[in-house]
């Protein structure tokens, strides 16, 4: 069961911030390919980019901090995610779900586990809220 305490203005202004940062992400993968990347390396660098953005719009207008020095637990939330995020999709995977469907699925716990890890291992000096 997920806590009532998570549903806060701040989870709230994830969520928001989340799509936002989907539409940039998946911009600049689009705009890469369109300049004529290969998908690796469009991939590799809109999840570079989008990363640093992530950071500036996460940092700022959720957890309403942007200090540099955040920033190697920040990327290190996302290297965590991203483990996970790729072990469940073998898992998915390994029950017959296709990668979209599981990627699907897999969305709002990705989420949940990131704004949590986020609350708790990079911005966690000041009040919650």
């Amino acid at each position: 069961m997920v806590p009532a305490t998570l549903f806060t203005p701040r989870f709230l202004r994830f969520l928001a911030v989340g799509v936002l940062n989907t539409g940039v992400g998946y911009a600049l993968f689009a705009a890469m390919i369109l300049c004529g990347s290969d998908q690796v390396a469009a991939a590799a660098g809109s999840t570079a980019l989008g990363a640093l953005f992530n950071f500036q719009s996460i940092g700022g207008l959720v957890f309403r901090q942007r200090e540099l020095r955040l920033l190697p637990r920040f990327l290190g939330v996302y290297v965590g995610q991203c483990g996970a995020n790729i072990l469940m999709l073998a898992a998915l995977g390994g029950i017959g779900l296709g990668p979209l469907l599981a990627q699907f699925i897999l969305l709002p716990f990705l989420a949940t586990g990131t704004y949590l890890a986020m609350q708790s291992f990079v911005f966690r000096d000041r009040p919650h809220g």
